[in-house]
């Protein structure tokens, strides 16, 4: 709701507060998301959210990605909204299944979604979700319905970036797109793995589109990095093309820096930095990130030679 923010010039600014709307432009939202671009926030303002009554997950397997991607569409478009919506796919399963014993179905999928509310509001929901996941023929479909089941059925999820560390190396992305999106996406991410020589597994919070594949490499191997670099960047103009955006929640920094004018024309790019202009004119706050390098450095060229 609020920041404490340093800036470049070293004064302390206070933007938002304690109270909701706080009068004024809108600087708190410039600065969520500004990756260390614009200050250093020192402090920050949290709203305390209630527990919900309760709270259950359920598990769906599917025989293919694009059934599971579709069932995470018609859930969201059902007006539904669970608190989380988890995907793994097959090969993250075998992994986590090797390592956590969770007890998932061998299949090409699965979907862990919670619902929260009263126990009513919970079993009606899950008789929902229950009824649109039966149109897409799954393989497996169970609900909680107690303490022990549910930590089984999000045993493998917390464990899965873990898990897959035990087949090697990877590099994790975080791609977003449309949840309309999903089963096309997952489709060109395995075309994709075909393409470049590499396997990719998909675990990501499908309720809002934010995918994590994991892209498999020998980092001892060489040029397999800069594959799996290649593979990832691809990925993620795909993402992009369909309407979604470079980063869900990981940022841009440097892994992604050069891909932005994927998703921005140059006029977008000019008007953030500008924004960034204003808050740190000397660019010493972490430099060399989130901006093209090409692009930042033509634009200090540019500003050196007004002065």
């Amino acid at each position: 709701m609020g920041v404490r923010i340093v800036l470049a010039s070293g004064e302390v600014v206070e933007l938002g507060g304690p109270e909701p709307g706080a009068a004024g432009l809108d600087l708190l939202g410039l600065v969520c998301g500004s990756e260390g671009q614009l200050g250093l926030v020192t402090e920050a303002t949290l709203k305390i959210i209630p527990k919900p009554e309760g709270a259950r997950p359920m598990l769906i397997g599917f025989d293919t990605a694009e059934a599971a991607g579709e069932c995470v569409a018609r859930i969201i478009r059902s007006g539904l909204l669970p608190a989380a919506i988890e995907y793994m796919d097959e090969l993250c399963l075998r992994a986590v299944e090797s390592f956590a014993k969770a007890g998932y179905p061998a299949c090409a999928a699965v979907l862990i979604v919670e619902v929260l509310g009263s126990q009513a509001e919970i079993d009606d929901q899950i008789a929902q979700i229950g009824a649109i996941a039966a149109e897409l023929a799954p393989v497996e479909m169970r609900s909680s319905g107690c303490d022990d089941e549910t930590a089984a059925i999000w045993k493998g999820r917390k464990a899965a970036f873990g898990a897959m560390g035990r087949l090697g190396d990877y590099l994790c992305l975080d791609g977003t797109v449309p949840v309309s999106k999903l089963p096309i996406t997952l489709k060109r991410i395995g075309e994709l793995s075909r393409e470049h020589g590499l396997e990719v597994a998909n675990v990501f919070h499908a309720g809002d589109g934010n995918m994590h594949p994991l892209i498999l490499f020998n980092a001892n191997a060489p040029g397999e990095l800069e594959r799996a670099e290649a593979f990832g960047a691809d990925i993620l103009r795909f993402c992009v093309e369909v309407g979604g955006c470079l980063t869900g929640e990981h940022g841009v920094g440097v892994e992604k820096r050069d891909l932005m004018t994927s998703q921005f024309a140059p006029d977008d790019l000019a008007i953030q930095m500008e924004v960034k202009d204003v808050f740190d004119p000397d660019w010493l706050l972490n430099p060399a990130k989130v901006f093209p390098l090409d692009v930042s450095r033509a634009r200090r060229d540019r500003k050196g030679a007004r002065s």
